[in-house]
This record gives structure tokens, sequence and C-alpha cells, in this order.
């Protein structure tokens, strides 16, 4: 039996290549050897207030992104989280087995709470049990994370331990899957973070970007005023993030992309980095992407299918946890 991998993203806006190398390209590789669900959870985006019109159109871009970045829908089930009612009945289930403490010190929380003290809503603070709702929901087995969200999985693992205790084998307790490379791509401005675009656009830069976009976003990259090129994340974080960048791209090792600019100048390592990620990335990804999303009703019919395979997956694990705390079916 093929073991099941759950994974979400929210739809808001474009992903950047640093969801791309840390997490979608990834999913790809996956698909073949796992049972994968990837759910866009736009559930979870409306903790911020989101401007309808965008959201919607967003999940929908989403979606096409996914299957212009190599996710089959036939391999994998690519679904819209509010297309099934799963995700919203098992947060409240769950949410009885969820302490407030443990909501209250998740980083997230306080970190969105401060950047959005005007809004801080009830699905803000708990949304950490919707998420352990999304994993649960499917006998999940694995869950691709990066550091920031290991807190979260760890809270799903918990939950589910303490409803087991209580009521039996009912959830199967999920483990952490870290991929083997491009976990965590760096900001162009300030290379000591993540990439993010919560922190300004020339920090990341977009997969739909357009290539003049790139390279200028490339050319304006932080590095240091040495001018040796090595990777040396401690000392010279900026260069280490160029190269870590070029080998995602081209699919080579930290090594051989070190080897490719030795005796090289700054100038040359930006736009040898930025044009690999144009030339094998943004470019073949954007000629995908513009053909599904001019098909709206085939991207609509994908969305429905693969609800539907949700479903299937997940109501079994709805109604065995209904039961188990005594609700009539």
């Amino acid at each position: 039996m093929k073991k099941t991998i759950f994974s979400g993203m929210q739809p808001t806006g474009v992903a950047h290549i640093g969801n791309y190398f840390g997490a979608i390209k990834n999913w790809v590789s996956l698909q073949d050897e796992y049972n994968c669900l990837y759910s866009i959870v736009d559930l979870h985006a409306i903790t911020i207030r989101q401007n309808p019109e965008e959201l919607y159109q967003n999940t929908l871009n989403a979606l096409a992104l996914y299957m212009a970045c190599g996710l089959d829908p036939d391999k994998n089930t690519i679904y819209i989280q509010s297309h099934y009612h799963g995700h919203a009945e098992l947060c409240w289930l769950l949410s009885c087995f969820t302490y407030m403490g443990e909501l209250g010190r998740m980083t997230q929380y306080k970190d969105k709470s401060a950047k959005n003290a005007d809004n801080i809503n009830l699905g803000l603070f708990a949304y950490p049990t919707l998420q352990t709702a999304d994993i649960l929901l499917f006998g999940t087995h694995l869950v691709p994370v990066g550091d920031d969200q290991k807190q979260h999985l760890e809270l799903a693992r918990d939950i589910a331990i303490r409803f087991n205790n209580i009521y039996g084998d009912v959830f199967t307790v999920p483990e952490v899957f870290t991929p083997k490379t491009g976990a965590r791509i760096k900001s162009l401005s300030d290379p000591t973070k993540k990439m993010s675009k919560s922190d300004g656009e020339a920090n990341y830069v977009g997969i739909l970007d357009p290539a003049d976009v790139v390279m200028k976003k490339f050319k304006r990259a932080v590095t240091d005023s040495d001018t040796e090129i090595r990777y040396d994340p401690e000392n010279k974080a900026g260069i280490s993030g160029l190269l870590e960048i070029y080998a995602a791209a081209c699919n080579v090792d930290i090594a051989a992309a070190q080897r490719e600019f030795e005796g090289k100048q700054y100038g040359h390592l930006k736009t040898t980095v930025a044009q690999a990620v144009i030339d094998n990335v943004t470019t073949p990804i954007q000629t995908k992407y513009n053909h599904l999303i001019k098909n709206p009703d085939h991207l609509a019919n994908i969305a429905k299918s693969s609800a539907e395979k949700a479903a299937s997956i997940g109501n079994p694990v709805l109604e065995k946890t209904k039961k188990a705390v005594g609700l009539v079916l």
C-alpha cells in the first residue's frame, strides 16, 4: 500500500520560486510513489481579510499553476479545500479536543496577529485546528513541511494521539516529511530570511514574472562587499542563496554550482542564475499555465472531480470520527 501525503498552499497571489523549489517541485517527484493530496486552502486564506474577486481568481490560478508545474491530476488529488465540507466538519469536532493554551503558543498566530492588529479573529487563532483536520481527514502518513510549519504538525500529532487515547485507533498519526533539497530559498533583498511575498516585490521572484522582471530582480539581489563566489551561508548569505537557486534550477548539487562560478564576478553570477531560472522554470511553466487558464471549463471539471475524489477518501474517516464521539449517523 502506498503511503498518503497531504499538503496545502494558500491561494494568496501567485506562487514564487521559493514555493516552487521548496514545495511544488518536490511534490512532482512524489506523485508516482505516494498517494498525494494537494489542497488549495482557501478557507485558511480568509483568516486574513481578502478581496473576494481576487481570492476567486487566485484560487483558479493556483489550480492551473499546480498543473503547469507538473502535478498530474490523474496521479494526484488536486482540489479546492472549500469544495469538500469534510474539512470544516472535522475541524469543529477536533476543536473540542484542542486546548486554548496550545493555540496561544503558535508562533504564526503571534506573527500574524502583530501584522493584522485590527483583525485578530477566531479563525486566525484557531486555524491550526483546521490544519489538523486537513491532515487527519485523509489518514495522512506524511506531511511535507518547512521549519516554520513543524510546530503545527506537532499539534496535529498531539491532537490525533489525544483523540486515539480516548476513543481508540481512529486517526493515523502523521509524520514530518522533509524534502532532500530546496527547503528554504532565501530572500533576494534580505538573504538571512526565507523568500516571502509579504516582504515586498524586491524580495521574491514570482513564477509568472516576465523574463525582464526576473532578470531585473536578480541583478538587484543583495550580496556582500567581498569578490569571491563560494558557498558559505554564515558569512556570505547572499552569494550562498544565489548558488542554492542556481543548483535547484539546474538540478545540480551546490559543489557543482560553486565550480561553475569559480573566478567569475558577482554580476556574472546574478545574470547566469536569472537566466537559469528563466530557461528552466518560469518560461516552461508559463507556457503551460497560459494554455490552462484560457480553458476555465476544463479547470472547473478538474476541480469538481478532484473534490469528489477527496470526499471519497475523507468521508470514511469523518464518519468514523463522528461514530467515535457518539453522533447519530
